[in-house]
């Protein structure tokens, strides 16, 4: 049977070729063996039911199409399947509140219960059933969108694997298989029918609560019996259950072969048999069960036969006392009535309709067989309730799927624009449904812009993985084999999908930060000029001719110069600049302390020089001090001049970053040991300094001008030592702002330390500022 099918969707694809080959129109193949029930609509809902269970040998002929006899075995309970779904759908049409101004439609087969049957009427419901129609009618939507079935669950495989490719949905009212469970394969399968996963669980329990612990299994030959005896398996496995038998019921099985299977069941000593097969295999075994008069067996039926009078009737009371499991059930409105009926009146000329009641009661309405035999009249009178139950949990089933596929086409009509299910939120068209189009059939899906593509080790070329393109890459075509490099001052954006120019990043003026480093710079310049103005006006009062003026003068001056130079650091980094901001910034900084230096050696000592027969002094008037101060900046002077001629500071950028790619403008020292030497030689004279100061903090005076050097020293060293590690690990311009920061916090500290005490007696305090108050002790 799977070769059948096999052969019909080869058949199906050779249509296919042929349309394309040989000309602009194409041809059907092969029709429904038994005919069809139509209804026109807005939406038409395809439906496959196992009518007959005989279907005739496909013919393979490819070039004219195949007229081939009708299926044989009409079966009234599958029949009333059929009915069901015509009934269901015109009681949806009939509902003002479900789909008002629609009209739902219906075409109705029958299956033959057969893979090749169900496939061939698939595929003419899906593909249009006109006998020849243009090349671009072939090609178009199928006037089937949707198909409720197949019962048999091999022949819903074979449907969901050949049509799922074209994401058609299938809506199952029987087929229970659990490996239709597997979305990865079947994405597109339905049902509304539990799977047998459920039943199989239910079957053990029932052996375990009944303590039946040895059983006998019969299985069908198809997917619905060897899936659902692993499952059950597995189960009895768990629960500690032993299996006498498994015995295989064949597809079309000689007579000896089921009296080998029933002389098996009758010679066993297990007492329970469960069966897992569908109904026409196990009536085919029921026949021969009842032929050998075996009747002292405890039967369990599925769900696909357990509720069929029919085996009833043919097993000839051996199955007295079965136990079955059923489908929920529920009473509809209506629907009895109907199913009693047997035939629409609007269907009474279709082939369908006319083979089941020929069948069934031996007549045709109002008419002769093709064969010129005369045959009764169908009076309408024709009820069937003798033919079987009328209504059945499965009826319930095809009941349920026609509403699903109902209020999902409610659902399609209540989509809003750039919301919908396909592509930027497109909306279905009612009218014209659309299944997804061309199966794709490759090893490796396509690399989208921003990757390239990867050959996999081992594998064809054909197979390859989709590797990012790195930063500062780009590709913009899909599939492409490698990533273009990004040209100078541009980078990759984040989908690696174009060039963009970088974001040029540097402490300029108009960052927050810029902004507030040189409100800080420009206001230390000014409060040193301030000073100075102050004291310029009383330098001939005590307190500052006391602090030797001159140094103190020339001591605000070089710190003003050191405010000042932290503008050289802010905004874009020239070649000048960066010369300047380190030179100027070394250089004013030497003056400062030497500054400090010689203030604190003249205070030392002036000390020493009042103990008696002391003249040390005259090694440290104004002239040795300021020939002290030039040499101390000359060396840092020569310094520079050797930086800047042999490795000068220049401009640099650093590249890179993942969030808004930008390049980084930076001065890069140029020696490192240049500028090392620089801040070493400040270090020196600042901790020469604070060691000077530190021994003449407590020497007596009134006014001990040591003391404030040494906390300003303090000071000092405090922002240089936690300078060295923030400025390593700060990115991008905050390096920059770090140390302007570390400049103007310690140029603050020397000159709010060393002025802040002279400001407030020489403005505050001007009684204190007299020689008395300075040489009290």
């Amino acid at each position: 049977m799977a070769m059948t099918a096999w052969l019909w969707a080869l058949e199906f694809l050779t249509v296919m070729v042929w349309v394309n080959y040989v000309g602009p129109s194409c041809t059907l193949q092969s029709r429904s063996n038994s005919g069809t029930l139509y209804k026109e609509g807005d939406v038409i809902i395809g439906g496959l039911f196992p009518v007959h269970f005989n279907a005739p040998e496909p013919d393979h002929s490819f070039i004219h199409r195949a007229e081939r006899g009708h299926c044989q075995g009409a079966d009234l309970r599958c029949y009333r399947w059929v009915l069901t779904m015509i009934f269901t759908v015109e009681e949806i049409n009939r509902d003002p509140a479900l789909l008002p101004n629609l009209t739902l439609g219906y075409l109705a087969a029958d299956s033959c219960l057969s893979e090749g049957s169900t496939l061939s009427v698939a595929l003419a419901m899906v593909t249009g059933q006109e006998e020849a129609v243009s090349g671009e009618q072939c090609i178009s939507a199928p006037s089937v969108p949707v198909i409720i079935g197949d019962a048999r669950s091999a022949a819903s495989i074979v449907l969901a694997d050949t049509l799922g490719v074209f994401d058609i949905p299938l809506v199952s009212y029987l087929a229970s298989c659990a490996c239709l469970s597997d979305r990865s394969r079947f994405p597109t399968f339905l049902r509304t029918v539990p799977s047998d996963a459920f039943q199989t669980k239910a079957i053990a329990r029932l052996l375990s609560l009944m303590g039946w612990s040895w059983i006998g299994v019969i299985s069908g030959d198809d997917a619905y019996g060897r899936s659902g005896v692993q499952l059950l398996l597995k189960e009895l496995e768990h629960l500690s259950m032993c299996i006498e038998y498994l015995e295989i019921l064949p597809k079309s099985a000689p007579q000896s072969r089921l009296k080998h299977i029933v002389e098996r069941i009758q010679s066993s000593k297990a007492k329970v048999v469960v069966t897992f097969a569908i109904g026409p295999d196990v009536e085919v075994l029921l026949g021969e069960v009842a032929k050998q008069n075996l009747s002292d067996r405890q039967w369990i039926a599925t769900s696909v036969w357990s509720t069929s009078s029919h085996h009833v009737a043919v097993s000839a009371g051996c199955l007295t006392g079965t136990l079955g499991f059923a489908l929920r059930r529920v009473d509809i409105q209506g629907l009895d009535s109907y199913l009693t009926q047997l035939y629409p009146e609007k269907h009474l000329q279709d082939s369908l309709v006319q083979n089941v009641l020929e069948e069934v009661f031996g007549c045709r309405p109002g008419e002769q067989t093709q064969t010129g035999a005369s045959v009764p009249q169908c009076t309408g009178l024709e009820k069937g309730e003798g033919q079987g139950e009328v209504y059945s949990d499965i009826n319930y089933n095809v009941y349920k799927a026609v509403y699903a596929i109902a209020y999902a086409v409610q659902d399609m009509l209540a989509c809003k624009p750039g919301q919908g299910p396909f592509e930027d939120g497109e909306c279905p068209e009612i009218k014209s449904i659309r299944p997804k189009q061309v199966p794709v059939s490759v090893c490796s899906e396509s690399c989208p812009p921003g990757t390239r593509k990867a050959v996999q080790k081992g594998k064809p070329i054909c197979c390859y993985d989709c590797v990012p393109c790195a930063t500062g890459e780009i590709s913009n075509v899909t599939d492409s084999t490698d990533c273009s490099k990004c040209p100078e001052w541009f980078w990759s954006n984040p989908e690696r999908t174009e060039c963009v120019p970088m974001v040029v990043e540097f402490l300029s003026f108009q960052d927050n930060m810029g902004i507030v480093l040189s409100v800080l710079s420009v206001s230390g310049a000014t409060l040193s000029g301030t000073i100075l103005a102050a004291f310029l006006h009383h330098r001939d009062t005590p307190l500052v001719r006391a602090n030797n003026s001159e140094l103190s003068f020339l001591l605000l001056l070089s710190l003003k110069l050191c405010f000042l130079c932290a503008l050289a650091f802010i905004g874009r980094p020239a070649p000048w600049s960066c010369m300047l901001r380190h030179t100027l910034f070394g250089i004013s900084f030497v003056v400062c302390l030497a500054c400090v230096l010689s203030k604190t050696v003249v205070v030392l000592v002036a000390f020493r020089a009042t103990l008696p027969g002391s003249n040390v002094m005259q090694y440290f008037g104004p002239v040795q001090q300021r020939v002290g101060i030039l040499l101390c900046t000359l060396v840092q002077v020569v310094v520079c001049v050797l930086w800047l001629v042999l490795a000068p500071p220049v401009p640099t950028e650093s590249a890179g970053g993942e969030l808004g790619a930008r390049v980084v403008l930076l001065c890069a020292v140029g020696s490192v040991a240049g500028f090392s030497l620089v801040l070493g030689y400040i270090g020196l004279l600042a901790a020469v300094c604070f060691l000077l100061a530190f021994f003449a903090r407590k020497l007596p005076d009134n006014f001990n001008e040591a003391k404030f050097i040494t906390f300003s020293m303090l000071i000092f060293w405090a922002v240089w030592i936690a300078f060295v590690p923030a400025y390593v690990s700060s990115p991008g311009k905050y390096t920059v702002a770090v140390e302007v920061f570390a400049i103007l916090a310690s140029s603050y500290g020397l000159l709010l330390c060393i002025f802040a005490p002279k400001c407030y007696i020489i403005l505050l305090r001007p009684e204190k500022n007299t020689k008395k108050n300075m040489m009290a002790k």
